[in-house]
């Protein structure tokens, strides 16, 4: 299984982190093989001070595919949930400014955490989704598929023109404003829509 995730695929996070373009393209990263998922705790890493939670709605291949048209793009997913792109974002900052692959500060073990799936039959249009994440029983990101700058099937067509998807591949879609640090003993809930899809712990 491969995770794939994008970068910067909503205006409002783009301008929290005082990023002033739109690509045309997705920016495109690999979380390796870092899912934590069943409500399993997430324990915090000892090389950073500052991890950072950054919901997204995730999408599970479902067909083996390769250069995929836009156009047929919807046909390679079935299933879709919330997810938490978890990012080590003191050591993230460092390697970025010193121009350096920052994949550590991404891919680090249970950096990939994620919900359970349901049917897109049952979820919705995937381009109208709206979920949300709550830290504590407070809400602290709120986001909807509308507004991504790059759709979703245009992030397939993208991603499998570099690479094969294969059945189970997991894609993140962005995420948007109001990323934060995470505390021990803080209490994660992701929903899409109404439905509690994510529910754990940081131990």
């Amino acid at each position: 299984m491969k995770i794939f995730a994008v970068g910067m695929n909503y205006a409002d996070h783009n301008k929290e982190l005082h990023h002033t373009f739109e690509q045309q393209e997705p920016v495109i990263f690999m979380k390796g093989d870092a899912v934590l998922k069943d409500g399993k705790p997430f324990f915090m890493p000892d090389f950073s001070s500052e991890v950072h939670y950054e919901t997204a709605l995730v999408i599970k291949i479902s067909r083996l595919g390769k250069h995929i048209a836009e156009a047929f793009a919807h046909r390679y997913y079935e299933e879709v949930t919330v997810g938490i792109d978890f990012t080590a974002r003191d050591l993230h900052r460092q390697l970025r400014n010193g121009g350096w692959p920052w994949e550590i500060s991404k891919a680090f073990d249970n950096a990939a955490v994620v919900g359970t799936f349901l049917p897109l039959s049952s979820a919705g249009d995937i381009r109208r989704l709206a979920f949300h994440l709550d830290v504590n029983g407070r809400t602290v990101q709120t986001g909807n598929t509308c507004h991504l700058i790059l759709s979703v099937d245009k992030i397939i067509a993208s991603v499998s023109r570099f690479f094969t998807l294969r059945m189970g591949d997991l894609i993140y879609t962005g995420t948007p404003a109001g990323t934060g640090a995470v505390r021990i003993g803080d209490r994660l809930q992701g929903y899409l829509g109404d439905s509690k899809l994510l529910d754990f712990y940081v131990r």
